[in-house]
């Protein structure tokens, strides 16, 4: 893969869901696209995965606690939360979407969100009972008025047996989304209104 992401310092938070697996390959593929990739795990995101896992595949020590002593000395959160161009979470739980919506910053990735001006892209991942579920769809529309980003999520067969949308996006098309959105950002003003071109 063309080096697409060069010069990108993309935060990735992982939240807890069987899909945060799919983050492994995931940081591999930003990686092959030349961004510098920095992993924040949640707590439930651990019962998953290893933070041993995603140290591999970046080539970074993981964060995953906001009470890290030696990293907060520095104030480690507001110099991740600076840091990232864009922060990316792959997988995005019902939860972690509540907790952006809400402003609860009760870990280390929420309190990171509250704290960057960067853009944040959301890949969901759930059951689609839930993806469907009112109060899931009103904090997703309270994100997208601020400005936050959705990459997916697919619909397909699920964990739980389930079939329907709700499926972490491959992560070939979470790359290639993260390529437009950075393209789009970086799209020098035209001086006219694009709508009459």
């Amino acid at each position: 893969m063309a080096a697409v992401l060069q010069g990108q310092k993309l935060l990735l938070g992982v939240s807890g869901g069987i899909a945060a697996y799919k983050a492994i390959e995931l940081v591999r593929r930003m990686r092959d696209a030349g961004a510098d990739v920095r992993v924040v795990m949640t707590g439930n995101a651990q019962r998953f995965v290893t933070p041993l896992s995603f140290q591999a595949v970046s080539g970074q020590l993981v964060r995953t606690s906001l009470w890290d002593e030696a990293a907060e000395a520095a104030m480690g959160h507001i110099e991740l939360a600076r840091w990232a161009d864009r922060i990316v979470i792959a997988p995005a739980s019902a939860d972690t979407i509540a907790k952006l919506a809400h402003g609860f910053a009760d870990d280390l990735l929420t309190t990171l969100c509250l704290a960057t001006t960067s853009p944040i892209t959301l890949a969901p991942a759930m059951n689609n009972r839930m993806w469907a579920h009112p109060a899931t769809q009103a904090n997703l529309a309270t994100l997208r008025e601020r400005g936050v980003q959705l990459i997916g999520p697919d619909e397909g067969a699920q964990a739980c047996g389930e079939f329907g949308p709700g499926r972490l996006s491959e992560p070939e098309a979470i790359v290639a989304a993260l390529v437009m959105q950075v393209r789009q950002d970086v799209r020098p003003p035209t001086g006219r209104d694009e709508r009459h071109a």
